[in-house]
């Protein structure tokens, strides 16, 4: 499973303010050289080892990619992907998903996401570190040209209809199961599961 963003702390301590503080000053330094002066970005969360961005940003040269994952050696093996296609639309970045949503410059706005297969956390304790949740749906929706979709897919059921649950009571969200899925591309996770469920859904 390719591993995503965590729950922000719900009462963060000092020390963990100034941290997190250091982490998205320095994120947002590599954000913007990575951005290119694009107004409008397609997003994926928990980017893996790059394969689907990078076969997506081949098939949309137009479109301006970013990758992000929690784990920095992924990251470096979707930048050599990257940089042996010659790909000038598509970056990746070592970032948390909160954090890069933190410093996204306001000129920029996110016209596509994609949450491919991010790890379920099956474990009834672990729940809350699940990335679709209605506090970052609102965010995602702040950062969202309107109209802009969301894909999500999942080989886990359980975190399926939760998260159908919590995007279909969400405010900012409206599930669009007739729309079809924009790309097919068989990744790693998907490839390894027997079965899996996707959901469409439009910032409102």
């Amino acid at each position: 499973m390719v591993f995503c963003s965590l729950s922000m702390p719900e009462r963060p301590s000092h020390d963990y303010q100034a941290v997190q503080a250091t982490r998205r000053a320095e994120i947002l330094a590599r954000l913007e050289p990575a951005l290119g002066g694009h107004p409008l970005l397609t997003l994926e969360i928990g980017s893996g080892h790059g394969h689907f961005l990078n076969a997506y940003a081949t098939a949309h040269p137009e479109r301006h990619c970013l990758g992000i994952d929690i784990m920095s050696d992924r990251v470096r093996r979707g930048l050599r992907k990257r940089d042996r296609a010659g790909l000038t639309n598509l970056s990746f970045l070592h970032a948390d998903a909160w954090d890069l949503l933190a410093v996204l410059p306001a000129r920029v706005r996110l016209e596509a996401v994609f949450v491919l297969f991010p790890d379920p956390w099956p474990k009834r304790r672990h729940w809350k570190n699940r990335i679709l949740q209605p506090a970052f749906l609102t965010t995602l929706a702040e950062k969202s040209t309107p109209a802009a979709p969301l894909y999500f897919r999942t080989d886990y059921e359980p975190y399926f209809v939760e998260a159908r649950e919590v995007v279909a009571s969400h405010e900012a969200w409206e599930l669009r199961p007739n729309l079809p899925w924009p790309f097919e591309y068989t990744t790693v996770f998907q490839a390894r599961a027997p079965v899996y469920h996707s959901l469409i859904a439009v910032r409102r």
